[in-house]
C-alpha cells in the first residue's frame, strides 16, 4: 500500500522542498555576485569577460535578480549605466553579504583550505620574465588546482584593481596609494655600470663627480637629469647631474645600450650580474650606489582575502629575497 505523508494544516513540507530551496539560495548568491561584478567592472561586457560568460547571460542574470527583488537596480542606455536608488542600497548590502559569506565559508573550511581557481597578477616586464618566474612556479607546483594569469606591464600601478579584475600586483618602487595593502618583499640594489669601451679614453672614475662628464643612459622611471648616489659605508649622499644620450623606461633596453658602449647607466644589480661576471660590463665607483628599490606585493583592502591570494603572498614572501639575491 502506498504511504501518504500527512502534515498538520500550514506545516511546511520541508523534506520535499529543501533541495529546491537550497538551489534557489545558491542561484540568488550567484545573481548577487554577478550584480556586484557588473558594477565594479563598469559595464556588462567587462563583467562578462571577467566572469568568462557571454553578455546575454550577464544581462539575463541581472534581469532575474531585479525580478526576484521586485525593484529596478540599473538605469541603462546605449552608452551609460547608473545605479538607481534601490540599486545603490542593493550594491552596498550585496558587498557586505558576499564578504560575510566568504569569511563564513573560509572559517568553516579552516586554514588548510586548498586554493583553486584563477589568480590574476600584474608584474613589471623585466622582473616578471626572470626573477619572479621561479616563485610563480613554486606556487603552481604547490597548489595544482590553481591557474595564474601573469600580466606584465612596466607601469604596474593599477588604478582600480576590482574593475580590472586584478587580485594583486608586484610593484618596484615606493607605494604612495594609501588605499592599498603593501607588503614589502625585498629590496633591489642599484649599481653604476658601463662597457669597458666607454672608459677606453680616460681613467677609471673614483668619485661620483667623475661620472658627470661621461655619456649617460637614463632609466626614465627613476632618474632623468640627475642621479643620487650614496656611499655604501658612510651613507654620504651626492647628486650627479647627467645629460643622457638615451632615455628609456625599459631596464632591458638600458642594459642592451650599456653593453653596446653607448654610455653609463644605473640599473638593478641582478640584471647586470652575468655581464659583470664575464667582463662585458664593469661596475663604476663600487663604493657608491643608487638607493635600493623596494619590491612590494600590493592589493586592495578587504574584509576577506581568498585562499588563492593568501597562499600566493606566503610563497612570494618566502621566495623573493633569494630570487633577487640569486
Amino acid at each position: 500500500m502506498k504511504k501518504t505523508l500527512i502534515t498538520a494544516p500550514g506545516e511546511p513540507r520541508a523534506r520535499a522542498d529543501a533541495p529546491a530551496a537550497a538551489s534557489a539560495t545558491g542561484d540568488r548568491l550567484e545573481l548577487i555576485q554577478t550584480f556586484v561584478r557588473i558594477i565594479e567592472a563598469g559595464n556588462l561586457s567587462a563583467a562578462a569577460t571577467q566572469l568568462g560568460m557571454t553578455q546575454p547571460t550577464i544581462s539575463r542574470r541581472l534581469q532575474t535578480l531585479e525580478k526576484s527583488l521586485g525593484v529596478r537596480l540599473l538605469q541603462r542606455s546605449t552608452h551609460t549605466m547608473r545605479l538607481t536608488v534601490d540599486g545603490e542600497r542593493c550594491y552596498e548590502g550585496a558587498k557586505a553579504l558576499l564578504a560575510n559569506w566568504a569569511a563564513f565559508e573560509s572559517g568553516l573550511k579552516g586554514a588548510r583550505e586548498e586554493p583553486e581557481g584563477v589568480l590574476r597578477v600584474v608584474a613589471p616586464h623585466a622582473f616578471g620574465q626572470e626573477r619572479l618566474v621561479g616563485p610563480l612556479a613554486t606556487y603552481l607546483q604547490r597548489y595544482p588546482r590553481m591557474k595564474v594569469e601573469w600580466l606584465l606591464h612596466d607601469d604596474s600601478a593599477i588604478q582600480d584593481f576590482i574593475a580590472a579584475g586584478i587580485d594583486c600586483a608586484i610593484q618596484v618602487g615606493e607605494i604612495d596609494d594609501s588605499s592599498l595593502v603593501a607588503i614589502q618583499l625585498a629590496e633591489v640594489p642599484r649599481i653604476v655600470v658601463a662597457a669597458p669601451s666607454v672608459l677606453a679614453a680616460g681613467a677609471m672614475p673614483r668619485e661620483p663627480e667623475d661620472l658627470a662628464g661621461l655619456p649617460w643612459l637614463a632609466l626614465r622611471t627613476y632618474y632623468r637629469h640627475e642621479i643620487a648616489l650614496r656611499h655604501v659605508t658612510t651613507g654620504e649622499r651626492r647628486v650627479v647631474p647627467i645629460e643622457p644620450r638615451l632615455s628609456t623606461d625599459s631596464l632591458y633596453a638600458l642594459k642592451s645600450a650599456a653593453l653596446m658602449g653607448l654610455g653609463v647607466g644605473v640599473g638593478s644589480a641582478w640584471v647586470m650580474t652575468e655581464a659583470l661576471a664575464d667582463g662585458r660590463l664593469v661596475q663604476l665607483v663600487p663604493d657608491w650606489q643608487a638607493a635600493p628599490l623596494p619590491v612590494s606585493l600590493v592589493y586592495p583592502y578587504a574584509r576577506f582575502y581568498p585562499a588563492r591570494l593568501r597562499c600566493f603572498i606566503d610563497v612570494m614572501r618566502a621566495a623573493l629575497p633569494q630570487a633577487i639575491a640569486g
